[in-house]
């Protein structure tokens, strides 16, 4: 059976060995065009972001002239001592509200009415 040649592998000499050899001379040819490509990318990207968003914002914002003046037209101001006074006398404005009853939790003995209890330490 015939051996093989024993022949050291040798790069061919073609495009990849030129630009290998120009890249590891000036890592600039590598370097800047792919920062390059990065920020305007990054631009291009922002702007159909932005347009994404001005869409979005113009869909929900976006109120007919009737609903406008209908809810001007039913509005009422709001005092917060009439609802106070209001939700004391039972009437509320939707009936879910209507079979509850404040309850008065019972404190512990020695809890004063309002404020914090007594201190404990003895003088």
């Amino acid at each position: 059976m015939p051996q093989f040649p024993s022949r050291t592998l040798q790069p061919r000499k073609g495009l990849a060995q030129t630009w290998s050899r120009g890249v590891r001379k000036n890592p600039l040819l590598f370097g800047v065009p792919f920062v390059l490509t990065i920020v305007v990318a990054s631009f291009g990207l922002s702007s159909f972001t932005q347009m994404r968003y001005d869409l979005h914002d113009r869909k929900i914002s976006q109120v007919s002239k009737e609903e406008e003046l209908h809810m001007k037209h039913d509005r009422r101001k709001v005092d917060i001592r009439e609802e106070y006074f209001r939700m004391q006398s039972g009437v509320a404005p939707n009936s879910a509200n209507d079979d509850w009853e404040p309850v008065r939790v019972p404190r512990p003995e020695g809890t004063p009415e309002w404020g914090v209890p007594p201190s404990s330490s003895s003088r």
